[in-house]
């Protein structure tokens, strides 16, 4: 595993600020919307990866239940790029009005320590709003890589073979866990980062990447059409939707655990009373038998809550991931 070194001081800035996040100590300058809402247009949802991916597909289905719930038509949009941040730069600099909103996945929390500068404060640019749920992530092999068995996978490992894996992104919780995992065990394996699941499940299909890590929501659709070959999970106990699939903790790696996980922001000063409206709707939502169906049949255990149960489940994610980020001077290179 190769860890880029030069960890930047303004990387520990803001990492230095996202604790004072995680602990609700911050001052947003509220907007006023301009008549009521959601009446005036459409609202725009902004999946922050391409088209494909775990972010679009989770946008694509809450956004018939929020339009059935508010009322006003929701378009989803996707921007992608940079593990989120491009369409997260696009949300921020949009009108705080309460028509614009983002969903993320879990670089959010690591792209502040592993960036040297964002284009956008991650206090006072951004609110949270809600965490939508959490999946595992599924270690996959290629049809043509010949691995079969996480055991396989371990003893060839041990035994000097190098593989190389992808996941979404530098930075990226896959690359985080794969990373965390290889160092614990002495593996050389080589990271390739793509640029959203879609074209990262393409390469592992068509045998181009050896292994890949991504959401059991990404993946588990290839896993039953036969496309790939589900080896282990991420989470601390093994998932309902693939009860076969065993653990990495189980695998002989004990007490090892990391999520995916995904959340709708809004921009920061985005006036509090539209931000427990949405917050509301989307809670609703997530509580519709048929929206809960797709998600539990793709994986995903549903959370919600409030924004303040978002904002100190990233502050948590920022400190476990980000700590590994600085003392491993993990550095996104240009891909």
């Amino acid at each position: 595993m190769k860890l880029t070194a030069q960890f930047g001081f303004k990387a520990l800035q803001n990492m230095l600020a996202l604790a004072l996040f995680a602990l609700g100590a911050s001052t947003l300058a509220f907007a006023q919307p301009s008549g009521a809402w959601p009446t005036q247009k459409p609202i725009r949802l902004i999946a922050v990866f391409p088209p494909g991916g775990s972010v679009d597909q989770v946008a694509r289905i809450l956004a018939p239940a929020l339009q059935a719930e508010l009322k006003q038509n929701v378009i989803v949009e996707n921007i992608g790029g940079a593990s989120g941040v491009i369409g997260t730069s696009a949300m921020t600099r949009s009108d705080p009005d309460g028509y614009t909103f983002a969903v993320v996945f879990d670089t959010h929390g690591v792209n502040p320590s592993l960036k040297d500068k964002l284009p956008y404060d991650t206090i006072k640019d951004i609110a949270p709003v809600i965490l939508v749920g959490t999946s595992p992530m599924v270690l996959v092999a290629s049809k043509n890589s010949g691995i079969t068995s996480f055991k396989q996978l371990v003893d060839q490992s041990k035994a000097g073979k190098k593989f190389s894996y992808g996941s979404i992104g530098i930075g990226s919780l896959g690359h985080l866990a794969m990373a965390r995992l290889a160092k614990q065990a002495g593996f050389d394996w080589n990271h390739i980062p793509y640029r959203g699941g879609g074209p990262l499940m393409q390469d592992a299909l068509g045998g181009q990447v050896e292994l890949a890590v991504g959401s059991e929501f990404l993946v588990k659709p290839h896993i039953e059409s036969g496309g790939v070959i589900p080896l282990v999970i991420t989470t601390a106990k093994r998932s309902p939707a693939l009860p076969n699939v065993p653990t990495i903790s189980e695998s002989g790696f004990p007490g090892f655990s990391a999520p995916a996980w995904w959340a709708v922001l809004a921009p920061g000063k985005t006036p509090p009373a539209v931000i427990d409206a949405m917050n509301k709707a989307l809670n609703k939502a997530l509580k519709n038998p048929a929206v809960a169906a797709k998600f539990k049949a793709q994986g995903i255990e549903v959370v919600g809550g409030s924004p303040e149960t978002l904002r100190d489940f990233i502050g948590k994610q920022i400190a476990i991931w980000g700590k590994f980020v600085i003392e491993n001077n993990i550095k996104e290179t240009a891909q």
